[in-house]
């Protein structure tokens, strides 16, 4: 723990560093997925340029929002948010955006995949949070939940 004043939340310290550990992971994926969405946005060509400019605009700055609230939930638990790039390397599910911007859609079907991995993510962490009673973070995990999995129906649905 990174505190010298003690936390009394009814939440115990071997609950909190484990959930911090996980929204650690959490944060880590949607950061790496933010900055992918977007270098797409910027490096998207072709006929669909406007439609996925935007698209991907309006989903990286939900992203931007979102780590925010991810890495104070993770100091509400009294734990240091991860903030380099070097940490969210280590603990990120997802690889980096390809060097070389890829073709539009493919574009789409790396963000598909992406946003199930948040999804997954997130998910993996709910059982610790639900055990523990942190009612906050079950919150937020809902909500996270919530936007990839409909951000990754919505990506699939232009490769069909």
């Amino acid at each position: 723990m990174n505190t010298s004043v003690p936390i009394d939340i009814g939440i115990s310290d071997a609950d909190r560093t484990a959930i911090a550990g996980g929204l650690s992971r959490l944060l880590a994926d949607t950061y790496t997925l933010y900055l992918t969405t977007h270098n797409f946005h910027w490096n998207v060509t072709g006929p669909m340029f406007n439609t996925l400019h935007a698209m991907f605009m309006t989903q990286y700055t939900e992203m931007w929002n979102a780590v925010d609230l991810i890495a104070e939930r993770i100091r509400s638990l009294g734990h240091a948010a991860p903030g380099s790039y070097s940490q969210y390397a280590e603990l990120a599910s997802l690889a980096d955006a390809p060097e070389v911007p890829p073709k539009a859609m493919d574009m789409v079907a790396i963000l598909v995949r992406g946003h199930e991995a948040v999804a997954r993510t997130a998910r993996s962490v709910v059982s610790a949070v639900e055990a523990a009673g942190d009612e906050p973070t079950a919150d937020l995990l809902t909500q996270r939940l919530a936007v990839h999995e409909k951000t990754a129906w919505m990506l699939r649905s232009l490769l069909e």
